[in-house]
C-alpha cells in the first residue's frame, strides 16, 4: 500500500482553511494544520470550524505562530503545503496596525518558502493570495496579466507575498502557485465578512450597513469552489503559476440584498454609509487560465451558495 500523502495546511482553523483540510482528509490525506488563533476575532469561532477535524485521526493540529516558530521540521514532514494563513481585512490595514499586515502576511510567507527551500519531498507549495491585488481597475474582467495595482495595504501585503512565492520559484524551483481569490463565502465565513454580517443582521431583523450605494460588484467565489482550485492547483502544470478563482456571480451588493429577501422570505432593512478607505468599485475575474491549465470551473450558483450559508448560521 502506497505510503498517505501528507499535507500541511496553515490558518486550518479559519474560513477556507478549516473546509480545505476537511476536503484533504476526505481525499485520503494526513494533514497537519496550524494556526496561530490571532485575536481578529474570536477563538470560539475558530474552535467551531475544528470540530469535525479534531474527531479525524488523520489531523493533528499545532498551535504556532509562523512569524516565529522554528518550521523545518514542521515543514520536513509535508508532501504539500497549502499556505492559508494571513492577516485578513482591508479597512483595519491602515495606520499602526501596518505592522500586523507585515508580519501575517509577508514575514509568515517568507519563513515558510525559506523553510520550504531545504525540504527534500515537497510537490506543490499553494499560496492563498486575493483579487486585492488588482486594486480599483476598469479593466474588467481581470486577467493575471493585469495590471496589479492595490488600493489598500492589505492589498501591498498579499502582492508582495504572492512576489515571494514567485521568486522563490524562479530562484530554487519551490513548486509554489498563487491563488487569487475573489470574495469566499460560505459556511464559517468569518464574522468581519459582509454576507455573514448580512445574514445575520437580518435574521435578527436588524439593519444592514452598506458603505456606498449598493451598485458596487464582486465576483463572489462559494468556499467549495475556492477548496476546489487548491485542490486541482497541485498538477506540475499550475508550478510557478498564478491564477484568478472567481465564482463566476459578479452582481452588485443590492442585488444580493435582493436574493437574500427571497431566501428569507422577508424584507431588509438597509442603512446607507459612504464608502470606506480601500473598497474597490468592482472586481470580476477572467478565470479562463485556471480552466486551461488545472480544469478549474465553479460549480456552486450564488443563489445556492446563499441558501447554504443562511442554513448555516441559522443552524447556530
Amino acid at each position: 500500500m502506497s505510503k498517505a500523502v501528507t499535507s500541511l495546511v496553515t490558518g486550518a482553523a479559519g474560513f477556507i482553511g478549516s473546509h480545505l483540510a476537511e476536503r484533504l482528509l476526505d481525499a485520503g490525506h494526513t494533514v497537519l494544520g496550524l494556526d496561530v488563533f490571532a485575536d481578529y476575532y474570536p477563538r470560539e469561532v475558530k474552535e467551531r470550524n475544528l470540530v469535525r477535524l479534531r474527531t479525524h485521526p488523520a489531523f493533528r493540529l499545532l498551535e504556532v505562530d509562523l512569524t516565529q516558530a522554528g518550521l523545518d521540521t514542521i515543514v520536513s514532514e509535508a508532501d504539500c503545503i497549502f499556505h492559508q494563513a494571513g492577516q485578513p481585512g482591508v479597512r483595519p490595514s491602515w495606520g499602526k496596525d501596518f505592522d500586523v499586515y507585515v508580519d501575517g502576511n509577508i514575514r509568515a510567507t517568507q519563513r515558510l518558502l525559506e523553510a520550504a527551500r531545504h525540504s527534500r519531498r515537497l510537490r506543490c507549495i499553494v499560496c492563498a493570495s486575493s483579487s486585492s491585488v488588482y486594486g480599483d481597475t476598469d479593466d474588467l474582467p481581470v486577467r493575471e496579466t493585469s495590471l496589479t495595482r492595490p488600493y489598500s495595504p492589505y492589498g501591498v501585503t498579499k502582492l508582495a507575498a504572492e512576489h515571494l512565492a514567485s521568486l522563490y520559484h524562479a530562484n530554487f524551483r519551490l513548486p509554489t502557485v498563487a491563488l487569487r481569490y475573489f470574495t469566499v463565502y460560505g459556511p464559517r465565513q468569518r464574522p468581519d465578512m459582509g454576507f455573514h454580517k448580512f445574514i445575520r443582521a437580518a435574521l435578527q431583523d436588524e439593519p444592514i450597513l452598506i458603505f456606498g450605494d449598493g451598485e458596487q460588484t464582486r465576483d463572489f467565489t462559494y468556499v467549495a469552489d475556492a477548496v476546489e482550485a487548491n485542490w486541482l492547483a497541485q498538477v506540475p502544470e499550475a508550478r510557478g503559476q498564478v491564477f484568478n478563482i472567481g465564482g463566476g456571480s459578479r452582481v452588485s451588493v443590492n442585488q444580493v440584498l435582493a436574493t437574500l429577501e427571497e431566501i428569507l422570505g422577508r424584507p431588509i432593512r438597509r442603512e446607507y454609509r459612504p464608502p470606506q478607505p480601500g473598497d474597490v468599485r468592482h472586481t470580476w475575474a477572467d478565470t479562463s487560465k485556471a480552466e486551461r491549465l488545472i480544469g478549474f470551473r465553479p460549480r456552486v450558483s450564488l443563489r445556492e451558495g446563499l441558501e447554504r450559508q443562511v442554513a448555516s448560521l441559522r443552524g447556530r
